[in-house]
């Protein structure tokens, strides 16, 4: 009863579902609401009729709970790619997931055409090393075919002890064969912050994902950036970072924001599913010391700009947002994923759960991320986002956003349209994809415009700008 407690407690604010990554969870779930409606009797008529065909008719016994089970799934299932029905051993995998105690392949995933669809591949894990690909089609696991398979199925297989192994068949657009991958899982804990002097009176500020301790680890980090003599601007990188701990994203705002500013809130059918996160200590501290407190004073209005792409999604869209409608700081380089949506954990009575998406987020301005993102203030192309990224909007059933999309922003996604028609007129096979490179080194080309504008100096908008201009 304590574990189902401390599950109804936490927050999800995690991209689709993370392997070997904390899941964490938006708000308490509501298990005990009166949910009852008005049933359908002639949709339940159908129901029974076709339950009661398999039962006297299918090739082969089938028992009464996988037909009500499967018949549950396929419900929630087909109404976004995050909801979805958790049975007995999907909902205890959950418990363990929010501890993060379990072996994993660091990959995030989400369901596409009834396939399991790698959204990215999270930095220094098994699947990041091995090669694995935002949009990567895992069609098999082992000798398990993924087709129709339930997403929470396809995570336990994946998930398993540190030190085993497991194989992943995967297809790849652009790529004429199957690729097969064999991981061997590791205890997932990336290290979630990391800093450094970049050039002198310039830092760099890397969040690679929203845990328990990060808002804690950024502060930290401002204290040793704050010795730094001189200080003139800030980079906080957000790239790649599939989102994490909603108080997390709330602390990390927090210390760049002055106190009680609105940083996120959310609207929903419910009045447990609208809220209002302020930067305060009750939505981020969690009963422990507020360490926003101590941020250093010179870094409160230091100039600043935020890094972000395709793989920025959920918590670090929560934080660009919030840091872009205050001002606080310019955000550069590509849309973000949009995966705007809260889900919440439902406990039922027979040790199993639903995870149920029930309310939207929006930025302080009342901007909708749910399947839109974040739009940077200027679009920075280092040649890294392909046509074939995967966002939120091109997920199976996914959630439509909520508001229209203001011009400036319509403006940008005709731009990246008009890209991914060129990018799909030369072909994948002849247009190879720039290597990849570690966050924050000397060929980071998002990151040395950043510097430019933070300098005052000229910004260049594409890579191969850069090259002809050479």
């Amino acid at each position: 009863m304590a574990n189902r407690d401390t599950l109804k407690k936490a927050g999800l604010v995690g991209l689709g579902v993370t392997l070997g990554v904390l899941l964490s969870l938006n708000f308490s779930a509501v298990a005990n609401r009166d949910a009852t409606t008005t049933l359908p009797i002639e949709d339940l008529r159908a129901f029974s009729e076709v339950f009661g065909r398999i039962k006297s008719d299918y090739v082969e016994n089938v028992t009464d709970k996988k037909l009500i089970r499967e018949a549950i799934n396929g419900m929630v299932n087909g109404l976004d790619p995050h909801s979805t029905y958790l049975d007995e051993d999907a909902f205890r995998d959950l418990q363990v997931s929010t501890k993060g105690e379990f072996g994993g392949l660091g990959i995030e995933v989400g369901v596409e055409d009834g396939f399991v669809r790698v959204i990215a591949p999270i930095e220094d894990t098994p699947a990041y090393r091995a090669g694995i690909k935002a949009g990567d089609l895992i069609y098999k696991i082992n000798e398990t075919y993924t087709k129709g398979l339930a997403l929470t199925k396809a995570v336990g297989m994946m998930r398993g002890e540190a030190g085993s192994k497991v194989t992943l068949s995967v297809v790849r657009k652009g790529v004429d064969q199957p690729l097969n991958f064999t991981l061997q899982r590791e205890q997932i804990k990336p290290k979630s912050v990391v800093h450094k002097m970049v050039e002198p009176g310039y830092a760099f500020l890397r969040v690679r994902q929203f845990q328990e301790r990060t808002g804690e680890e950024v502060v930290k980090s401002l204290q040793a950036i704050a010795r730094e003599a001189d200080l003139k601007g800030l980079v906080l990188d957000l790239r790649g970072d599939p989102g994490g701990l909603l108080n997390a994203a709330v602390g990390v705002s927090a210390a760049f924001l002055p106190k009680d500013a609105l940083i996120v809130y959310t609207d929903g059918r419910t009045p447990e599913s609208k809220m209002r996160l302020t930067a305060s200590r009750e939505y981020y501290a969690r009963g422990r010391e507020d360490y926003v407190k101590a941020v250093p004073a010179n870094l409160q209005d230091v100039p600043m700009v935020v890094l972000v792409d395709g793989g920025s999604a959920s918590a670090a869209e929560i934080v660009a947002g919030a840091l872009q409608d205050h001002k606080r700081a310019y955000v550069m380089g590509t849309p973000t994923f949009g995966k705007g949506s809260v889900q919440t954990i439902v406990p039922l009575g027979n040790s199993t759960g639903i995870k149920l998406t029930t309310a939207r987020y929006y930025t302080p301005k009342g901007r909708s991320i749910q399947a839109k993102g974040i739009e940077p203030d200027q679009i920075i192309d280092d040649g890294r986002e392909s046509a074939n990224r995967v966002r939120e909007a091109d997920l199976t059933h996914h959630l439509e956003g909520a508001g229209k999309d203001p011009e400036e922003v319509k403006k940008a996604r005709e731009i990246l349209e008009e890209k991914r028609k060129a990018e799909a007129a030369k072909g994948d096979k002849t247009a190879p994809r720039p290597p990849r490179f570690e966050f924050g080194s000397n060929d980071d080309f998002q990151l040395t415009q950043a510097l430019n504008h933070l300098k005052g100096q000229p910004v260049v908008a594409q890579a191969k700008q850069l090259s002809a201009a050479k």
